[in-house]
């Protein structure tokens, strides 16, 4: 009998081995350094479920900590799971879940708050102190094969919504919460400096938001071609010389053709906020949504006496709903925006995040697993 129950228990053990030797995700060691390696899964807790990921896409912030261990404040002290921006299909669900069943495709809201701090019970928990976030130092990511988390913050996509375009609702909840935050509407002309992939999904924010004219503007020329083909009324390009700034405001507002009443800074350099404010007209907004510096010099006197308001924005809160509802009816189109495709093999993660460190043509980047 004894015997019996510790050839059971030896069974139960390498089934839990082989179950963790199968789940591998990308490690990142050290400065350009992704290994492929086992990842131990924490166990299911009642509300939370299991998603093996199919789509992740690679953000900005993960080429930072890819190429320098960090991004803005946040430093890689250990070994991590890199990613954040992904959707796949439930495995397994926790004991108390009922809003989702096993073979459901979901798209993963990457944070989980802590749910009691004054700024969580006020509904704006993107600002959570505590905040656990895919991929940003010290919580690990989600490029791996599967991931837990909690049901609660797993979207379940419409059938006519692929795996991919779910894992672009985390790029696009960036435009979507900054949209929110700067009122954007029919009656809003809007600039956005950078078109960059945030730029880009601005620019498609804006437009589902129902702004009537959009002007992007950028250093190079392959990027504002496509912000082109993506709706933009019109293009300008500008140079990196902050000496510049006032003959191309003048020629931003001449291509606006109108006032501008918002515009967003996608990029956050000193030329970039400086062209901003100086192209804004009296009583408009801008909104800082790229973060390159931790410290800008800019004309805020000269912009304030115009009552200018700027507005910041730090990822995102309650959009997931809303993206997927843009890309359901198709008043949000992501997909030329995923430029290139990559398997989750080492090799293949290696040649990924080269590519989209590059730039270049790279908009979004996207893994198939």
């Amino acid at each position: 009998m004894a015997h019996g129950g510790g050839g059971g228990a030896d069974v139960m053990a390498c089934k839990q081995e082989e179950q963790e030797v199968e789940n591998k995700a990308a490690w990142l060691l050290g400065i350009k350094t992704l290994k492929i390696q086992p990842y131990h899964l924490p166990p299911l807790g009642p509300l939370d479920v299991k998603v093996r990921i199919k789509a992740l896409g690679i953000c900005g912030s993960d080429v930072h900590h890819f190429k320098t261990m960090r991004c803005a404040s946040f430093v890689v002290k250990k070994p991590m799971v890199i990613g954040h921006e992904c959707a796949g299909i439930i495995e397994e669900v926790g004991s108390e879940v009922k809003s989702l069943a096993v073979g459901d495709r979901v798209a993963l809201e990457p944070g989980i708050s802590c749910r009691r701090c004054n700024l969580c019970k006020e509904g704006r928990y993107n600002l959570c102190p505590e905040m656990k976030f895919f991929g940003s130092p010290p919580t690990n990511g989600s490029l791996a094969n599967k991931v837990v988390h909690p049901a609660n913050l797993c979207f379940k996509l419409p059938d006519n919504v692929s795996l991919e375009e779910g894992a672009m609702c985390e790029p696009l909840s960036v435009g979507v919460h900054a949209c929110r935050r700067a009122q954007i509407g029919p009656e809003t002309n809007v600039l956005i400096m950078g078109a960059g992939p945030i730029g880009l999904i601005t620019l498609l924010a804006s437009r589902a938001f129902g702004a009537p004219r959009v002007v992007i503007v950028d250093v190079d020329d392959c990027r504002l071609s496509i912000a082109k083909n993506l709706g933009a009324d019109e293009i300008i390009h500008v140079s990196t010389n902050i000496q510049d700034v006032d003959e191309e405001v003048i020629k931003i507002q001449n291509a606006m053709g109108s006032g501008i009443d918002v515009s967003f800074d996608c990029v956050g350099y000193n030329k970039t906020m400086t062209t901003a404010l100086n192209a804004t007209q009296s009583g408009g907004k801008v909104c800082l949504i790229g973060l390159a510096l931790t410290e800008m010099t800019v004309p805020l006197t000269p912009s304030a006496a115009r009552e200018v308001d700027v507005i910041g924005i730090f990822r995102y809160r309650n959009t997931w709903p809303l993206c997927i509802e843009f890309l359901k009816t198709g008043k949000i189109d992501v997909k030329p925006l995923i430029t290139h495709r990559f398997r989750f093999s080492q090799e293949e993660v290696e040649q990924a995040f080269e590519t989209s460190a590059g730039g270049g043509n790279a908009i979004k980047v996207m893994f198939n697993l």
